[in-house]
């Protein structure tokens, strides 16, 4: 279950959420470590794998789901000991099995649970012994450390769910006679009752639209030169792109020559900016002259400000940005963690500001 354990990796720019369970690896002694998996398929045992490689250490006992009474174990900085009598509640199969399922979880996709219960809504449908058997086979696939949670029903766990899976005169664990007819009614009740409650049930429905972003993640790497060009593409949408941009009266050749301008209070770096050949020479110009003492506190708002200046007076550059519909826009700046995402290490303004710059032009 992926519960409040949430995590994340970055690939290529693009945020990849995951989560996260214990786990013993066996790499001679057995350690006590963290399993990441990944909404991508991809799991980290002690290195990314597969989910197919992952089946290849749960077999070979790479992924130990058996710990042998005297073995030897350890948790990093943590603890060493033997393990006297211990129990387990995985299996190879079972650990996989809940694998798959939290895949399908970080993915919006139907787990073994919602499948389960798709059945029992088309048993509902049509009360046939093969709509039965078809809830059966699907409740069986539901790993056996879930079953309990299925309904989401603290008092009966899943107790409807397996009178219905055993039928009259099936079997149920824990009882040792049959499932007797009342037994079956009373559990045939209970989910058509959950079936009216479910209907009448408001949605949860996002007020203001989707979540998640619609359009896939767009990587605005560091390029050089940034030339103007007749169709640059998301090269455009890069601070340094040499599309002048006019403030306070001022025009400066890029977005970068006008942050760093606007980041010092000396007026003659200011103008010695705005001649500056490149954008490494306006920064370092900036830094000779000193920074504004505020503008540790101001230079998102400078930015934002320049981000309006350059696509309110670059029509063209702005299509490109519009372009871009609703995807996440990931920047790189070598030079600063603040502005770029940074393989997943900095903090996106630039693109964050991006974004919020197309909102405003599409509104």
């Amino acid at each position: 279950m992926i519960s409040r354990r949430v995590t994340h990796r970055m690939a290529d720019g693009i945020r990849v959420p995951g989560t996260w369970r214990h786990v013993f690896i066996r790499n001679g002694d057995y350690f006590l470590s963290d399993l990441f998996i990944y909404a991508d398929g991809l799991i980290d045992c002690w290195g990314l794998v597969t989910l197919e490689e992952f089946e290849e250490k749960l077999r070979s006992g790479w992924v130990a789901t058996e710990l042998p009474d005297g073995a030897r174990a350890s948790g990093h900085e943590l603890a060493a000991w033997r393990f006297g009598e211990p129990r387990t509640w995985h299996t190879p199969e079972l650990l996989l099995a809940e694998v798959r399922d939290t895949i399908d979880e970080l993915n919006g996709r139907p787990d073994s649970t919602d499948r389960c219960l798709e059945a029992v809504d088309a048993f509902l449908a049509d009360r046939t012994e093969d709509k039965r058997a078809a809830v059966r086979d699907a409740y069986l696939a539901i790993p056996s450390t879930r079953r309990r949670y299925a309904l989401g029903d603290m008092d009966l766990k899943d107790w409807p769910l397996q009178v219905l899976a055993a039928g009259p005169g099936g079997l149920v664990e824990g009882l040792s006679e049959p499932v007797g007819q009342e037994d079956y009614d009373e559990a045939i009740s209970y989910f058509e009752e959950r079936a009216e409650w479910l209907a009448e049930r408001p949605l949860r429905v996002p007020a203001d639209g989707p979540e998640t972003p619609l359009a896939p993640a767009i990587h605005l790497y560091e390029s050089f030169p940034l030339t103007p060009a007749e169709d640059p593409g998301t090269r455009g949408l890069r601070n340094g792109y040499q599309a002048p941009v006019t403030v306070e009266g001022t025009t400066y050749p890029t977005v970068t020559h006008a942050y760093w301008a606007l980041a010092t209070d000396v007026p003659s770096a200011r103008a010695a900016i705005a001649r500056a050949p490149h954008s490494t020479a306006a920064r370092e110009l900036a830094a000779e002259a000193g920074l504004r003492p505020d503008f540790e506190h101001v230079r998102t708002a400078v930015m934002a400000r320049l981000l309006r200046a350059k696509f309110t007076q670059h029509p063209d550059l702005a299509r490109i940005l519009l372009d871009t519909a609703d995807a996440t826009l990931v920047y790189d700046d070598m030079h600063s963690a603040f502005w770029g995402d940074n393989g997943g290490r900095g903090r996106n303004w630039t693109g964050r500001l991006l974004e919020l710059v197309r909102s405003e032009l599409r509104a």
